[in-house]
């Protein structure tokens, strides 16, 4: 006796349906984009509150404010001088990325004041000069012309 061609099909089915399952499912491109996002979100997320935390806790010491730096002044390619002023005196301090040299110390009073005219400032009187003179030098051309 012969089964019936009905009953091998359906006997074969379960077999059929668990190939099925066993085959890999299609990636679904919006998911991916979606899953790629939220993992970009989550970085940035970690990042910030990673600086918001590095900010609030490492800040330099502040004391009563008796340091304040007035000045710094590159005098080489690694070598700068410092004005600082401390409570009632300004140190003038040379600074190399060896060491740290106190070139002079001043009362606060005592700090000479930078140049407040223009005249006493060499590139700006030189260029005032300069100014005139091209002036004066167009003012004669119109004059003989």
């Amino acid at each position: 006796m012969k089964p019936p061609s009905a009953f091998l099909a359906l006997s074969a089915l379960p077999a059929y349906c668990k190939a099925a399952t066993d085959a890999p499912a299609i990636p679904d491109p919006i998911a991916g984009f979606g899953q790629m996002l939220f993992g970009l979100a989550l970085v940035l997320g970690i990042l910030a509150v990673s600086v918001w935390l590095l900010k609030r806790f490492s800040s330099p010491i502040r004391g009563n404010g008796l340091l304040r730096v007035l000045g710094v002044t590159a005098v080489g390619p690694r070598e700068k001088v410092v004005l600082l002023e401390v409570g009632e005196k300004v140190l003038m301090l040379g600074v190399t990325p060896n060491n740290v040299r106190t070139l002079h110390v001043f009362e606060r009073g005592e700090l000479p004041l930078a140049p407040t005219s223009a005249a006493a400032d060499p590139v700006t009187t030189l260029a005032a000069s300069f100014a005139s003179r091209l002036t004066q030098a167009l003012k004669g051309r119109r004059n003989e012309g």
